[in-house]
């Protein structure tokens, strides 16, 4: 059962990855690879399980908080980008 959800989720990461790289929107492709960071820390939580080894879950919850942070991150530097643009556009006119 554990070998069927390795693959279920290496399957999702692979429609995550997808979705990064067409996504229509700057949106789409954050959550796209929030999605695909959420992912990896449950496929690094069931080979933790499947192995034996539950150091791997510090690993994982230690890529969790940084996924957690960088998305906020992103999402800051894009919306101060856009703010800036607004600005420069409406300075220019």
């Amino acid at each position: 059962m554990y070998y069927a959800v390795t693959l279920a989720t290496l399957v999702t990461m692979g429609l995550a990855l997808a979705r990064a790289v067409i996504g229509p929107t700057v949106y789409d492709r954050v959550l796209a690879v929030n999605m695909f960071g959420t992912k990896t820390v449950l496929l690094v939580s069931v080979i933790a399980f499947l192995f034996g080894r539950p150091d791997f879950l510090d690993l994982a919850l230690a890529y969790a908080l940084i996924n957690f942070i960088g998305v906020f991150a992103v999402l800051e530097f894009f919306r101060t980008r856009a703010g800036r643009s607004e600005f420069d556009e409406g300075a220019g006119g």
